[in-house]
């Protein structure tokens, strides 16, 4: 297939489809989480659900980054966007995530605070060059795709003799997440959380490649199938999975071969290690503090480390009582079981960081999904 309307042709997208219904075993369950919430959104958004069999159930992984951020970090970059003379500049989904009282970038913005949205990190590097009188402080965010960037950024600002731009950094790194939820006491010890096998990001896997997920194909005896974000990439990676499954293998596959190699994009890894560093822990929302999970700046690049140069308050802050986020990006309550939900809780109005990103579990289940809920809940 060469181009997008091939990987989305329904008649490819019903046979798929029918295979892994004759495949799917019966009397046996097949519990597939995808990590990445670029899958989560294109599962909602296509309704891969609704051409699944019963027994193959899709869990919502934590793979968005707005989402896994800690409230936390949120009251950080708020503080920071609040000192005198600073201008801070981030992405768009992070704005209206909420920290500590319901206020967020946005609404710090509104009070008064210089904040910024930008589409890259090379917008905040103009704006710091545009404004050699003011702190442009970049709130840098996302899994492996989105650091090599701020990395360069980075190289670029020390290069520029930029003495007004710092990096507040918030990237994290996913194979750190995917064995903390095999580590966890739901799918370890408890068991109410079963899992048979993962769909493996895919903008991540192009920068570190396929290789890393061989572990817990080793370790954990979990199946994992590397796939692309169009319904036919998802439904050939279900189907990749099912025959795993049933053939008791526990191997790494790439289906999204059109751009992912084991060995992924060298030259962005060793742009990543001459910038950054591995932090002991750091904190994701749901999944708590998670070991060697978060890079940061290393000392050779410390002058351009906002955590450095500003304070911090560095608090844990919980969640709201009422928010079921964190049980949801572990993937042990779905959207529908937060009382949240649809109530109080919308995209115009989120409560929590899961309903804030449209590649969020429950935003993706809000626009996509909620009139399935209905439907079933009238059937029944």
């Amino acid at each position: 297939m060469k181009y997008v309307d091939e990987f989305r042709d329904a008649g490819l997208a019903r046979g798929l489809a029918a295979a892994i219904g004759r495949e799917a075993a019966t009397g046996r369950s097949y519990h597939l989480m995808e990590f990445c919430g670029g899958h989560t959104h294109a599962i909602s958004r296509y309704g891969i659900p609704d051409m699944l069999p019963a027994n193959v159930r899709m869990i919502h992984g934590p793979g968005c980054p707005v989402c896994v951020l800690p409230v936390g970090r949120i009251d950080d970059a708020i503080a920071i966007a609040r000192q005198p003379g600073v201008i801070l500049c981030t992405y768009g989904d992070v704005l209206r995530v909420p920290g500590s009282g319901r206020v967020s970038l946005l609404k710090a913005k509104a009070g008064g605070a210089d904040v910024r949205m930008v589409l890259s990190t090379m917008d905040a590097l103009r704006i710091a060059e545009e404004n050699p009188g003011r702190e442009v402080v970049f709130f840098a965010i996302g899994f492996e795709t989105t650091t090599p960037p701020t990395a360069l950024a980075i190289q670029a600002a020390q290069a520029k003799g930029l003495a007004n731009f710092t990096v507040f950094c918030n990237h994290v790194l996913t194979p750190s997440a995917i064995q903390n939820i095999l580590e966890s006491p739901e799918v370890r010890e408890l068991g109410t959380l079963p899992l048979d096998g993962f769909i493996g990001p895919a903008h991540v896997s192009v920068v570190i490649g396929s290789r890393p997920y061989e572990y817990f194909a080793e370790e954990y005896r979990k199946p994992v199938v590397v796939a692309g974000f169009e319904p036919l990439d998802v439904l050939q990676a279900i189907l990749m999975l099912v025959r795993q499954v049933n053939g008791g293998r526990a191997e790494v596959e790439n289906q999204f071969t059109r751009a992912v190699t084991r060995d992924g994009n060298r030259k962005a890894q060793r742009l990543v290690a001459e910038v950054f560093e591995m932090r002991r822990s750091f904190e994701w929302r749901g999944l708590g503090t998670v070991p060697y999970s978060g890079l940061r700046i290393k000392e050779s690049y410390a002058a351009f480390d906002a955590e450095r140069r500003f304070a911090v308050p560095g608090r844990s802050v919980p969640d709201h009582k009422g928010c079921e986020c964190g049980a949801i990006l572990r993937g042990v309550k779905r959207p529908s079981d937060c009382k949240l939900f649809g109530t109080v809780c919308t995209p115009e109005n989120p409560m929590g960081s899961c309903m804030v990103s449209a590649e969020g579990g429950c935003a993706a289940h809000y626009t996509y999904g909620r009139f399935r809920d209905h439907q079933n809940a009238g059937a029944a």
